[in-house]
């Protein structure tokens, strides 16, 4: 199994989930993981930009090691210490504390506050030993991320040539590419983050690519006629809109760790389990959305609102101009291909398929909204769940369907290559 250089070898559901009842360090369920997911969703900060699974999966993984390294059920993810004793809960809560304390500092009080709930003023005996635990294993996991080229002061330039089929920077702000470091940064898991590079979008003259525009240019134009009213919604939703445009709805990233949660809660799963799940689902979403955020900039596929607006350049009859489209949803400022929402769906939905065991599982996902009662939508499955954010982004018109396809492939991928290769269990631990 692979490992990002082995630390310390030497050493021998903004959808906010139902409130969270207060999680002692004395207690061994998993409730500890809800709770410090549960702040890491509000307190976040650019809760929908590509940085965000950096925050989700470092967290989680610290909590993995520092709970492992106690109770010794799967190999560590990165930090592999001495088997030491006490509070498993203790050394969860603390390795999440620190680890978001070095991250987002402006929320520390309230890290503070968690903390101080669940392991008391001043502990001793177990309690300490276990948040002695945390604490080193989270200094081991920032340590780690320390330099993985996921921080930079300024993202530097982009740009492609004006030419048919190449991104342009897309209305109305026709702003500066963002992200542009990402292919340069550090995977969680995967080899590299090409290691999982879907093949080319098809050519501007294939029919493929016609009919592709086609669809997104009728279903996905800001006033379109076509695209029906639930549709509308939940294009909205996904994309983190509040279902009448106006406002904020919870995140992509926020749904699907609630998802990851109310699997483990129905499963009963242990503190170690429900640790490990959430390790995986993250590391899963982290590596997918690295994979097509760098895909992005490799190919400089230009966006449905420009290739619509310049149809009439892309040697395509059977595409046709309209120089004052607009989709629904404000277009990304980076280039279409492949789709980050949809590997975000996709690479969770696998991880779950796979530790599940079966698909056939019912979801039920709630999104909080600005101004609005919350949304609640019902699923037969994991796959039906991914599935709409799929055709959410056509809806939205910033996708195209070839967007959609590879970002889906890309998250299969990668959510198989992490659960084979992270966290194994240890021989005779009997999971």
């Amino acid at each position: 199994m692979r490992r990002h250089g082995l630390l310390g070898a030497a050493l021998v559901l903004a959808l906010a989930g139902p409130a969270e009842r207060v999680t002692h360090a004395n207690e061994t369920g998993a409730t500890v993981v809800y709770a410090w997911n549960h702040i890491l969703q509000n307190t976040i900060p650019g809760a929908g930009g590509p940085a965000a699974p950096r925050f989700y999966a470092m967290t989680h993984i610290a909590m993995f090691d520092a709970v492992n390294t106690i109770e010794r059920g799967y190999h560590p993810y990165v930090v592999d210490l001495q088997a030491a004793g006490g509070s498993p809960t203790a050394a969860a809560a603390q390795a999440a504390h620190d680890v978001l304390v070095a991250l987002n500092p402006n929320a520390a009080s309230a890290y503070d506050a968690l903390l101080a709930s669940q392991i008391g003023a001043g502990p001793s005996g177990y309690v300490a030993q276990g948040a002695a635990i945390g604490a080193r294993v989270a200094r081991y996991v920032l340590e780690w991320r320390q330099n993985d080229g996921w921080l930079v002061a300024s993202f530097p330039p982009y740009a492609e040539p004006p030419l048919p089929g190449r991104w342009q920077p897309t209305p109305p702000a026709s702003g500066p590419a963002v992200f542009t470091h990402v292919m340069n940064a550090e995977p969680m898991a995967v080899l590299s983050p090409t290691q999982f590079l879907p093949p080319p979008p098809p050519a501007l003259t294939s029919d493929r690519y016609a009919a592709d525009l086609n669809e997104v240019q009728m279903l996905g134009k800001s006033d379109s006629g076509a695209r029906g009213p639930e549709q509308t919604i939940l294009a909205r939703l996904w994309s983190g809109v509040a279902a009448n445009g106006i406002g904020s709805a919870t995140p992509v990233f926020a749904v699907w760790n609630n998802i990851a949660r109310d699997v483990a809660t129905a499963r009963g799963l242990s503190l170690l389990d429900a640790a490990r799940l959430f390790a995986l689902v993250n590391v899963a979403i982290h590596d997918g959305v690295h994979t097509t955020q760098t895909s992005k900039f490799v190919y400089g596929v230009w966006r449905p609102v420009t290739a619509i607006r310049q149809a009439d350049d892309d040697l395509n009859a059977a595409t046709h101009a309209d120089a004052t489209w607009l989709p629904l949803i404000t277009t990304p400022s980076y280039p279409a291909y492949a789709g980050n929402l949809v590997v975000i769906a996709a690479s969770a939905a696998r991880v779950l398929q796979l530790e599940v065991g079966t698909d056939d599982v019912p979801v039920a996902v709630t999104w909080r909204q600005t101004g609005l009662p919350d949304a609640v939508r019902q699923f037969e499955n994991f796959a039906a769940a991914a599935n709409e954010v799929f055709v959410a982004r056509i809806y939205a018109g910033v996708h195209y369907r070839f967007d959609q396809i590879a970002g889906q492939n890309v998250g299969n991928a990668v959510a198989e290559y992490v659960v084979a290769n992270f966290m194994r269990p240890a021989p005779n631990s009997g999971h």
